[in-house]
């Protein structure tokens, strides 16, 4: 098997079929079929299975995929190292993260780091806890923002403390409530959002024993606010995902206090490419500035 062969797979799982993979690479389709085919005689086993709506990957392949990501990415690391040492500084990172700091960060942090650094092409993956591990794992990005308690043991770059919240209902509480600690919430209906999006909030449940009974079970965070706004329940989460909140809600602090710690995660510290170092470090420094008010 050789580096091209890697490129036409992984191209072909982007593309989702062996024409438009050949489009891509400015190959024949029978060349792309030819390497398919020869790196499915080594291994031993078919790795795509072809259907009426395209191909998609055999249980084989899913899992060399990963290995396969890695080689790939490893090599693009290698071009962008040697593009910088020649002073040419091209590159590309690919960028995964939740729902909340996608709404509360990215859009500074990408075009910021465009101005900074036209060069660099960025990528950008949203999703729950769970895919971003998985894309970091598989090579999907270079980079996964998210929560430490979510990171699943990979190196992990802490950049910032983000308090947990209670959003409730305009009127629900005493008017001389100025924190909502664990007894407030014991018996109250929640607002739950899927355990792949909100582990901490699941972790600060189960520290005080507290009985979830939730009408609601959401994906995002504008969608559980909404669900508060018409009194389905009470809503626990991070303070940065609180974008423009709506009037009929109140937003109190937890007592004790309660934080999810932010940071980027990846597959190693020392191999990463250049591109990837550059955006770590400009994520960072964009973070600082919140964290120094």
């Amino acid at each position: 098997m050789t580096l091209l062969s890697y490129e036409i797979f992984q191209t072909i799982l982007e593309q989702g079929s062996f024409a438009k993979a050949a489009q891509v690479l400015h190959l024949t389709p029978s060349a792309i079929s030819h390497s398919i085919s020869s790196m499915e005689e080594e291994i031993g086993f078919a790795l795509f299975i072809r259907g009426k709506n395209g191909v998609k990957l055999s249980s084989a392949g899913e899992e060399i995929n990963p290995y396969i990501q890695r080689i790939v990415a490893a090599e693009q690391n290698l071009k962008q190292a040697v593009s910088q040492m020649k002073g040419l500084g091209a590159g590309k990172v690919n960028i995964g993260t939740i729902n909340s700091v996608c709404l509360a960060w990215i859009p500074d942090i990408i075009r910021t780091f465009g101005e900074e650094h036209p060069q660099i092409a960025v990528e950008l993956y949203q999703g729950s806890y769970n895919d971003v591990v998985e894309w970091v794992r598989n090579g999907t990005i270079d980079i996964g923002i998210l929560s430490e308690a979510a990171s699943d043991g990979l190196p992990f770059i802490p950049l910032m403390e983000d308090d947990l919240v209670a959003v409730v209902p305009k009127g629900y509480m005493p008017k001389e409530t100025k924190v909502i600690t664990p007894e407030d919430l014991k018996g109250q209906p929640f607002v739950i959002q899927q355990d792949s999006c909100d582990i901490d909030i699941i972790k600060y449940l189960d520290e005080y024993n507290l009985q979830v009974r939730a009408n609601c079970h959401i994906l995002d965070d504008q969608s559980a606010i909404a669900m508060v706004e018409c009194k389905t329940g009470i809503l626990l989460m991070p303070r940065l995902g609180l974008i423009n909140p709506p009037e009929d809600v109140v937003i109190y602090p937890l007592y004790p206090r309660h934080y999810r710690k932010l940071g980027i995660a990846c597959l190693s510290k020392d191999f990463l490419s250049p591109s990837a170092r550059v955006m770590t470090q400009h994520i960072k420094d964009y973070v600082a500035q919140f964290t120094e008010e």
